[in-house]
């Protein structure tokens, strides 16, 4: 994936999305001893970054194809399949989105509220994963991943170009890992811009996929537990690109707590005045439990989403 992918992604989509703040954070900067900033895709179209992606993921296949695709299919924790849906409804494309059965409510209502057809049946995100793709198989439906695809990739990416022109002294990118599609376009662009600065990935503990396997040397299958941050849950697919990319560009990646989870979340409306769902809000985790050296540095977190339950919110707080 060139820089000259990801421009054309960003001219693709800049009339559907939003270009979101890049903020200073003085709690999280002194908490760190560095200057840290919150890019703040929880403002995002959709209320998570997963707009991005989904825009251009249509466009790109409107653009290259001499037909729309009849039928569009895709699995999600939530996020990807509201913006999906938005994006579908957008261009008139009829979506099926499958999640699983305990995804956030939140998410599955703005899925329905926008007019695709909602099939929340899986146990967990990995078996929602594997009943969209039989769908699309079964069908003929065009199966979109959240992050197993390079048009989504591309939109993701496009965070990091905007980060780079209102910072261009960032030394670092703090990046929660679900499907590593995010981090995947996210540090393609920052390396490819600046072969100095770090991109730094988060995952939970109770599911870190990415860092199991990195270790590994090798995609390893683990046995994800019950998380606040719902959207990083589960196993990618194991032909996912992203592993390469995370392989060759991502400097590391630390997981991070319930506990400083839950304090990211209260300490984004405490502080700063922003709600976060727990995924969004994985890599203010990450700072506030030291797995991040900020010290004398600039780091930008991301933050990636804002779809939390109001019930689960309200008992954080």
């Amino acid at each position: 994936m060139t820089l000259a992918d990801i421009s054309r992604a960003r001219q693709r989509i800049a009339p559907y999305i939003r270009r979101t703040p890049l903020v200073p954070s003085p709690w999280l900067s002194a908490i760190a001893g560095g200057a840290v900033s919150l890019k703040l895709e929880s403002l995002q179209r959709a209320s998570s970054f997963k707009s991005r992606g989904a825009f251009n993921a249509v466009l790109a296949r409107l653009e290259r194809g001499a037909a729309p695709p009849t039928r569009l299919v895709t699995a999600s924790a939530g996020n990807h399949g509201r913006a999906l849906a938005d994006a579908a409804q957008t261009f008139g494309l009829p979506l099926v989105v499958f999640t699983p059965h305990d995804a956030p409510q939140a998410k599955v209502a703005a899925i329905v509220q926008h007019g695709a057809e909602l099939r929340a049946e899986g146990r967990d995100y990995d078996d929602a994963e594997r009943m969209a793709k039989a769908f699309a198989a079964e069908t003929g439906a065009e199966f979109i991943s959240p992050y197993n695809d390079l048009d989504v990739i591309a939109g993701a990416a496009t965070i990091a170009l905007e980060i780079a022109e209102d910072d261009p002294e960032i030394g670092a990118l703090v990046v929660p890992i679900g499907g590593g599609g995010l981090i995947s376009g996210v540090a393609a662009a920052a390396k490819a811009a600046s072969a100095t600065v770090e991109v730094v990935g988060v995952e939970v503990d109770a599911s870190c996929a990415f860092q199991t396997s990195m270790r590994a040397g090798h995609l390893v299958a683990i046995v994800p537990g019950p998380t606040l941050a719902d959207g990083l849950g589960g196993n990618p697919d194991p032909d996912t690109v992203t592993f390469a990319f995370i392989q060759q560009l991502v400097d590391r990646i630390v997981t991070v707590s319930e506990a400083d989870l839950a304090a990211a979340i209260t300490g984004l409306v405490d502080f700063e005045h922003l709600i976060a769902e727990g995924a969004g809000a994985a890599g203010v985790a990450a700072v506030i439990g030291k797995r991040v050296d900020a010290a004398g540095r600039r780091v930008a977190v991301l933050v990636t989403g804002a779809n939390i339950d109001r019930a689960r919110l309200a008992a954080l707080l």
